[in-house]
């Protein structure tokens, strides 16, 4: 296929939307995602679906997402001047105006192509002359060869999620004010239930923090029990059937018909844990020391050697409380302790009774944000 020729055909498109006088900037995309379906089917790229994304909103979403469709995305395209927000969160970004296309890899601007003059267009009326075609199709070779790594560490795994968890956040409160004269609106329902259950001041811009957190945390504890593919429809089956409220929350993401301003950005933070190991994540970070907590060992000794408890936390008539568990590392802890404890000194024949009878009956923890209760589960 020739860059030069597919670029004119382009731009006498792009020509014939602006001479009918009421082109605003949404009008050019079916012109743009010609284009890109033209240079999809001409490098055998089939399986590449160009996904023209819900008008913007002050939340926020790119113009266009370029993936396969179901689980692999390769990128964002975006018309406008919101750089810098989608610079900071997505890996593989084109900013464009039609005319010059920049691409932007992990915030970095790394190719720059004008192929053709715009004021051509806009003051002369006519079709701009076609530059630097090749140069052109070899950034959107560049584009369309992207992948997301698969080595990520701890932290940089949490920086990626952090970074589009933000973004949901933004998404969400939008789409709340939205929703707010809507009865039927399953989001709006869940900011009501948790006014009425769990915090009674609950504003919604710290309820879609809340529930961005949620629905990310969410997403990583059902990735940790999956071991092959992974996407947000999977989640729902893969959260532990005695976490009620998170199963919940993501019969609506994974089974439900969730809107188009929240289904991309779910789906980009599936896509980032479905390449993570984050099952080995989880494990190295507990083997090395990162996920123990101190103060459980500690207050086990202290109760041998200070309150004349011989088992530590062990010992019949010992009652653990954390009212505010977080994460629940320290009764996770504490509970391994105790475990320890008795199979070192009784064996580990009668483990499962004292599970039942000691840790069961005595251990309490208590969280009231979902995020974290989602992780501590």
């Amino acid at each position: 296929m020739k860059a030069n020729t597919t670029l004119k055909t382009y731009f006498t498109e792009l020509t014939e939307v602006s001479r009918r006088g009421d082109a605003r900037e949404e009008s050019f995309y079916s012109c743009l995602e010609a284009l890109l379906r033209t240079y999809t089917t001409s490098t055998s790229r089939m399986d590449v679906h160009v996904t023209t994304l819900p008008k913007k909103t002050e939340g926020g979403n790119p113009d266009f997402r370029l993936w396969n469709g179901q689980d692999q995305i390769i990128g964002y395209i975006e018309a406008s001047e919101q750089l810098k927000r989608y610079r900071r969160t997505f890996p593989n970004l084109i900013l464009t105006n039609f005319f010059e296309f920049r691409l932007y890899r992990d915030g970095q601007m790394v190719d720059r192509v004008l192929t053709g003059r715009p004021f051509v267009l806009r003051q002369l009326h006519t079709v701009p002359p076609v530059e630097k075609g090749d140069e052109f199709f070899n950034l959107l070779e560049k584009f369309f060869s992207f992948s997301l790594p698969r080595a990520y560490t701890a932290e940089s795994l949490a920086v990626e999620l952090a970074k589009r968890t933000r973004f949901l956040r933004d998404v969400v409160t939008h789409q709340l004010h939205e929703e707010k004269t809507n009865e039927q609106s399953a989001l709006f329902a869940f900011y009501e239930a948790f006014q009425k259950y769990l915090i009674a001041h609950l504003t919604l811009e710290d309820f879609a923090d809340l529930y961005a957190q949620t629905i990310t945390y969410g997403l990583f504890a059902a990735r940790t029990r999956t071991r092959e593919k992974f996407n947000r429809r999977m989640a729902f089956d893969n959260i532990p059937r005695t976490i009620g409220i998170l199963r919940d929350v993501f019969r609506f993401i994974s089974l439900g018909d969730l809107p188009p301003q929240l289904e991309w950005i779910v789906d980009d933070i599936s896509e980032v844990l479905a390449v993570a190991d984050a099952g080995g994540i989880l494990d190295r970070f507990y083997h090395e020391g990162k996920g123990s907590d101190p103060i459980a060992r500690s207050l086990h000794k202290l109760l041998k050697e200070k309150f004349d408890r011989s088992d530590g936390l062990a010992s019949e008539g010992v009652t653990l409380l954390d009212p505010a568990a977080g994460t629940m590392t320290f009764v996770a802890r504490a509970c391994q302790e105790a475990v320890r404890e008795f199979e070192a000194k009784y064996g580990s024949g009668g483990r499962e009774g004292f599970i039942k009878e000691h840790i069961l009956k005595n251990f309490y923890a208590f969280e009231l944000m979902m995020a974290p209760y989602a992780v501590g589960h």
